[in-house]
């Protein structure tokens, strides 16, 4: 369904390198001197959302070959495919079809195997409203009788990063139920989770596509035995909620097939949280803001479709993405949201792109000899100031930046975004132009003032939105998935499995049973060495 298109052999990218050999050199300050109105030149507005990328070393120049580029690898072409139903996932033989779950046009079906998915996605969304606004307006209730106060999700990587940052992202447009996380196989946290609920009260979502990832199923475990020290096997059943697409095993669980709801093949996990898999979403912020979410998404997904390529916010960051991998080598990139509530943000980010593109075969199954997925990191504005800029102005790396604002606080008493949003665009402002060395008392060494001076020329986006609600929550979501599908088609891999992940989970499992065996058997030396150290160490 997608081409295999090398882009190291499209003209576009033979005119980069030799664009390259002048550019590497370029101050971006020197730039700015140049013209004084590239501000307004290298921007995008598009709904709530202005992306500046005036910030970057480039000149209309490379934009031109950069787009070029997009051009000859056929991204047009390719998201299309994705908007209606290809089997763009080859290596499983699958459709992609997030965009599908925040579609409320239906303008036209999307057919994958003969099945119209958007009739299945809209008679789930039609569920998933009515049993949500049961629970938040006390209508179900637990087996105590009680109205439901606290909501557990079970689940790891897409069916809990994803819900987890949404649901701290729109604090703000919380109701009452209380949500918790349990994703990782921590006995510590899991009792330090469950010793603040009352079991009466509590609703436990289990999500897993298969019902039996390990981490997830250990976990469902220990919170139903939990349970069931306060009820009778029989009143469990009123406290437990599936998010799979094996009912028959959720059924065996325990789960009633009247709160089971559906996960599909062409729904990736680092992609689903606009599916049943946001249910603890929709719980903690009530159905109509969920629906908002997806529709800030649709909106994005329109843009994204329709844009032309040089007016397109995810073509152009990703393609500033490509310039900066593999031609200046900067390997890694930042993102830093000026809003507390988006702390869990890069987390989610980290595994939409870095499961996405960490691959080294092209789609003909051959190795790569070029650079593909970036490494991505970041925390929230200020806190991050005081952490690791200091390596961004000053350090031997380069970090391309992307600084995500929003323009309106929440509450309109809040007077400290003002503050905030100085530092936001001070950080800017300082990456770009740098400090010259001066002297801040007639008697200072000079040598202390040279430690003063940073060089500056260190690029950045500035995403700007009006404000952090759901609908531009989703868009903002979106326009990284986006983001990500874009840099994989340009670096001709398959961004939608992950072999890797899934073999390390197998080598976990055979280690396991050595470990509850207490018999190591054959390993490289350091992993045998470190087992039996282990072993004897767990055991004295």
């Amino acid at each position: 369904m997608l081409p295999s298109i090398n882009p190291t052999t499209t003209a576009a990218w033979a005119k980069l390198c030799e664009h390259f050999e002048h550019m590497k050199s370029i101050k971006m300050q020197d730039l700015f001197d140049e013209d004084a109105s590239r501000g307004n030149s290298f921007n995008i507005q598009f709904d709530e959302f202005l992306l500046d990328y005036s910030k970057n070393k480039i000149t209309k120049e490379t934009l031109a070959y950069l787009l070029e580029l997009g051009e000859e690898v056929q991204l047009k072409q390719a998201i299309e495919a994705l908007f209606t139903g290809g089997k763009i996932n080859k290596t499983e033989n699958r459709a992609v079809l997030h965009t599908a779950l925040r579609d409320f046009t239906q303008e036209a079906p999307i057919w994958v195997d003969g099945v119209n998915v958007l009739e299945e996605i809209q008679e789930t969304r039609v569920r998933m409203e009515y049993f949500v606004t049961e629970v938040v307006e006390g209508r179900y209730l637990s087996s105590s009788g009680q109205p439901f106060t606290d909501v557990v999700n079970i689940g790891i990587g897409g069916s809990d990063l994803g819900p987890k940052m949404a649901v701290n992202g729109l604090e703000n447009y919380r109701n009452h139920l209380k949500t918790h996380f349990i994703s990782n196989v921590d006995d510590d946290y899991l009792y330090a989770v469950l010793n603040k609920l009352n079991p009466a009260t509590t609703l436990v979502l289990i999500v897993s596509k298969t019902f039996t990832t390990q981490e997830t199923v250990l976990n469902a475990d220990k919170v139903v035995q939990w349970l069931g020290q306060s009820m009778e096997q029989d009143e469990l059943t009123k406290h437990l909620v599936g998010v799979t697409a094996e009912v028959e095993r959720a059924v065996a669980y325990g789960i009633d097939p009247a709160v089971i709801f559906p996960m599909w093949d062409y729904i990736g996990g680092r992609f689903s949280l606009w599916s049943s898999v946001g249910l603890s979403i929709a719980l903690a912020i009530g159905y109509p803001n969920f629906e908002q979410l997806l529709k800030g998404a649709h909106k994005m997904d329109q843009h994204f479709r329709t844009a032309p390529f040089e007016k397109n916010i995810p073509v152009i960051c990703a393609l500033l993405s490509v310039w900066y991998n593999n031609f200046f080598g900067y390997q890694t990139e930042a993102v830093v949201p000026y809003s507390q509530f988006l702390e869990k943000f890069p987390a989610h980010l980290q595994q939409m792109i870095m499961e996405s593109n960490g691959k080294d075969k092209n789609r003909l199954g051959n190795q790569l000899r070029y650079e593909t997925g970036t490494l991505i990191w970041g925390e929230v504005g200020v806190s991050a100031q005081h952490a690791f800029f200091q390596l961004f102005h000053q350090g031997t790396k380069v970090v391309p930046v992307d600084f995500i604002g929003f323009i309106k606080p929440f509450s309109a008493t809040d007077t400290n975004h003002t503050i905030l949003m100085s530092n936001f665009f001070g950080q800017t402002e300082a990456l770009l132009n740098g400090k010259e060395a001066t002297r801040e008392k007639e008697t200072e060494d000079p040598l202390i003032q040279n430690f003063r001076e940073f060089t500056g020329n260190k690029p950045s986006n500035t995403l700007l939105i009006d404000q952090l609600t759901p609908e531009s929550l989703g868009g903002l979501v979106a326009l990284y998935e986006h983001k990500t599908f874009v840099q994989g088609i340009i670096w001709n891999i398959y961004s939608f499995d992950q072999f890797g992940v899934e073999y390390g989970k197998v080598l976990a499992k055979n280690i396991q049973r050595e470990i509850i065996s207490n018999n190591v058997l054959k390993h490289d030396s350091s992993t045998a060495f470190l087992l039996n150290y282990y072993l004897r160490n767990k055991n004295a």
